[in-house]
Order: structure tokens, then C-alpha cells, then sequence
């Protein structure tokens, strides 16, 4: 047995313990989990990119399993039920020879309708259907179960961890592909490719959309297109990619200088890197990831003045509110078997943790545990949107910040565990 299978033994042996908790505190007898199912297009006979529901991921590190069923009883070994029906149109769905394995009683099904319950009170969970959970006898997504199987997926196990850590060496080898593709003169697709063919992974396998911007493309937050053509000069490329292992997501981001950039992008993409790296340096059980979000607008205040986007100081800078402009994201938020991962707006007790109206988009509001996992994802971006009502003021100096509309924006992404001897960086750095 490999030292991971023995963490991933671990691991699940931990599951049981704390469902078993769980459940008996909500006065339970079990809980079915039910996988999902692709989402059929309207109309169509096609379905849509699959990824299972997070807490049968959770136990099973298979996110591309559908229509499958496990239950869990304190006290008994879970059940798996694994649709795997005869097909000659697609191959049935396999488990790996892995030790994990035997820590379930698998019992293969060929039907879609769930499996039924032993006598007891019992919840269901997932992408259910009202009347399914009606005939079964069982309480559909109930909240305060929900919110404490949320709340054991916060802090990562030593399994847990390991798999974000080869998600991360995975992703950072299609971070250096695409690097390579765009120097070469390739356009999005192209880099898109190059990313997916480094990384091993179809298009479909993605635990995110990967985010492949040239030039300005950087600087649409979400920018969700591959450009055939490359442009005829070469600014920057902003490439936002990750990798799925056992279930578990990488969420790295890098943005480079291309042969065509203006001089002072290069200076922005070393000081965006280094205010990333201090912002590591602070990440430590007790602190309030709201403090944090708010050290990095102060960095970026510092950033926007010393290269001379704004004239004025840099306190004035930031209670201006036009940080805000340059940067509108939060950053970071838990990762773990979904990239966006439970509970990051919600304290220990499942109480609501809202982000400060001025920064409505940060979706980690908690303070650091030892255990969690977090993006660290500092940005700054030249989004024409959000600068035109500042076009006004006189203290930025508008000529720079047009100077830098043709390249978009930078954002530099690592994935880091907590932990109460220090920050344990998960992502490969650049060579």
C-alpha cells in the first residue's frame, strides 16, 4: 500500500467518524448520496459537461460518476451503488483496481430510479427529484445537515491535500505549455491545446472553463472564448487553468509579457507577484481572510502610485475606493473537490458570514483555520467599464493607464494550505 493510499484509508476511516456525528446529531439513521446527472439541452438529444455532486466526491474522489447512489449508516460499511448498465453505446462505468475500493460494499445497478432505504429516519441529498425523496421516505437536502457536511469539507485531510498538490503539479505543466504556445506565435485555441495536451486532460475534464485571454481578452474577468486567429501584436496573455485529480481541483492563474507589451507591463506582472507573496507570507491560522482582502487593496494602492497610475498618495489611493476599479474580485476562496468550494460566507456554527458591501465579490469571509486550502489571487486589470466613471479625476494619469488598455490585466493564482507552522504553497513555482 502506497503512503497515499494509506493517507486516502485515513481519510475515510476520518468520513466515518464524523457523518456518524453528524447524523447523530441531527437525529438520523443515514443519509443517501446521490451522484447527479448531466443536464440534457432543451430540445437537443446531447447533455452537458458532468462533474458529480461534492459530497459524493468527497468520499469517493470520483467526480465523473452519474447516476449513482451511497448511502451511509453509522456504524455499517457504506453501500455504493454503481449505475453500470449493459450498454453497447457507452462503456459502463468501472471503479479502479485501488485499495479504497474495499472500503464499500459496491453493488452494481442498472437502474436510474434510487435504491431503496432500510427502516429508519433518513435524509437524501443531491439533484433530486421531490417525488423520488417522497417515495423513498426521506428528507430532501435538509439545511442543517447540509450545512455541517459543508462545514467537515473545510479543512483538508493529508489525502485531501496531496491530491490538490498533484492537481497543482498537473495544471503548472499546461501553465508552461501555454506560455510556450503563445511565445510561439499561437493564438488562443492554440494555447488551449497546448495547455490540455501538457496537462493530460480532455476539454470536458476541466474542473473550471480554463481561461485563455490575449491582450485585452485579460482583462474580461471570465472571458470564455478562444480567438482562431492571433493578433498581430503580442501584449500579454493572462491563462486562468486547472486540473481535476481524484476529484480534487487545481485553480492557478499566471500572466505573461508578451514580445509586443508596452515597458510598463513587466514592472506591474513583478509587482502583482510580489504582493502575492507577501499576502502568502500572512496566510496563518487566527487571520480574517476580510483583513487580508482588504491588505491587498492597500498594496495595490501602493502599486498603482509607485509606477505612476496615480498621483496622489497612496491612502488617498485606496479611500478613493479606486482600487476597486483596478481590481473587483476577491482574493481567493476555499478550493477542494469543487473549485469555488462550501462554506467559505459561513462561520464554524453554519452562521452567515456576508462579504463588506464595498466588497461584495470575495467569497471567503472566514478566518483561517489550520487545514484549509485557499486561492491567493491578487489582480489588477484595465477594464474600460469600471474606469469610465473615473475619468474625471485628475490625480491618474490617464496616459499610462491607456498605455496598458491593450493588455488587460494580470492576476497571479497559487493554491495554499494553512497550516500552524506556515503556508504549505501546493502550486509548482515558475522555473
Amino acid at each position: 500500500m502506497t503512503e497515499l493510499d494509506q493517507q486516502q484509508r485515513d481519510h475515510l476511516r476520518a468520513l466515518d467518524d464524523a457523518y456518524a456525528r453528524v447524523l447523530e446529531a441531527q437525529g438520523l439513521d443515514g443519509v443517501l448520496l446521490y451522484s447527479g446527472h448531466p443536464a440534457r439541452h432543451f430540445g437537443d438529444d446531447q447533455h452537458a459537461s458532468f462533474a458529480a455532486y461534492g459530497h459524493f466526491i468527497h468520499w469517493t474522489g470520483q467526480a465523473e460518476l452519474a447516476h449513482c447512489w451511497l448511502l451511509i449508516r453509522p456504524g455499517q460499511v457504506p453501500v455504493l451503488y454503481l449505475h453500470a448498465p449493459a450498454d453497447f453505446w457507452h462503456l459502463p462505468a468501472r471503479l479502479p483496481e485501488a485499495p479504497w475500493v474495499d472500503h464499500f460494499r459496491v453493488v452494481p445497478r442498472d437502474r436510474l430510479d434510487p435504491p431503496a432505504l432500510p427502516p429508519g429516519r433518513h435524509a437524501v441529498l443531491g439533484d433530486v427529484a421531490p417525488a423520488d425523496a417522497s417515495a423513498l421516505g426521506a428528507e430532501l437536502n435538509p439545511a442543517a445537515l447540509v450545512t455541517a457536511l459543508d462545514e467537515l469539507r473545510v479543512r483538508k485531510s493529508d489525502y485531501e491535500a496531496s491530491c490538490l498538490r498533484e492537481a497543482n503539479r498537473c495544471a503548472m505543466q499546461g501553465h508552461r505549455a501555454a506560455r510556450e504556445a503563445f511565445l510561439a506565435g499561437g493564438a488562443e485555441l492554440d494555447i488551449q491545446l497546448a495547455y490540455l495536451g501538457a496537462s493530460r486532460q480532455r476539454e470536458s475534464a476541466l474542473p473550471y472553463g480554463n481561461i485563455v485571454g490575449v491582450n485585452a481578452h485579460g482583462g474580461v474577468l471570465h472571458y470564455q472564448h478562444y480567438a482562431l486567429e492571433a493578433p498581430p501584436r503580442r501584449h500579454s496573455l493572462l491563462v486562468d487553468g486547472g486540473h481535476r485529480h481524484r476529484g480534487y481541483c487545481a485553480d492557478i492563474t499566471r500572466s505573461w509579457v508578451g514580445p509586443d507589451a508596452d515597458p510598463l507591463f513587466a514592472p506591474l506582472v513583478a509587482g502583482v507577484t510580489a504582493l502575492q507573496r507577501r499576502l502568502i507570507d500572512l496566510l496563518t491560522p487566527g487571520v480574517s481572510f476580510v483583513a487580508l482582502h482588504r491588505r491587498m487593496h492597500e498594496g495595490l494602492a501602493e502599486l498603482l502610485v509607485a509606477h505612476g497610475l496615480v498621483t496622489a498618495s497612496p491612502e488617498a489611493a485606496l479611500a478613493s475606493g479606486i482600487t476597486r476599479a483596478f481590481c473587483p474580485h476577491g482574493l481567493g476562496h476555499l478550493l477542494g473537490v469543487q473549485v469555488h468550494d462550501v462554506a467559505g460566507r459561513l462561520d464554524g456554527e453554519g452562521q452567515p458570514l456576508p462579504p463588506p458591501a464595498e466588497h461584495p465579490a470575495l467569497r471567503l469571509t472566514r478566518e483561517l483555520e489550520a487545514g484549509m486550502v485557499v486561492t491567493m489571487e491578487p489582480g489588477f486589470y484595465v477594464i474600460p467599464m469600471l474606469l469610465a466613471a473615473h475619468r474625471g479625476r485628475s490625480e491618474l494619469d490617464w496616459e499610462r493607464v491607456d498605455r496598458l488598455a491593450s493588455h488587460g490585466g494580470i492576476r497571479i493564482e497559487d493554491n495554499v494550505r494553512v497550516t500552524d507552522r506556515g503556508p504549505d504553497n501546493l502550486t509548482p513555482q515558475d522555473e
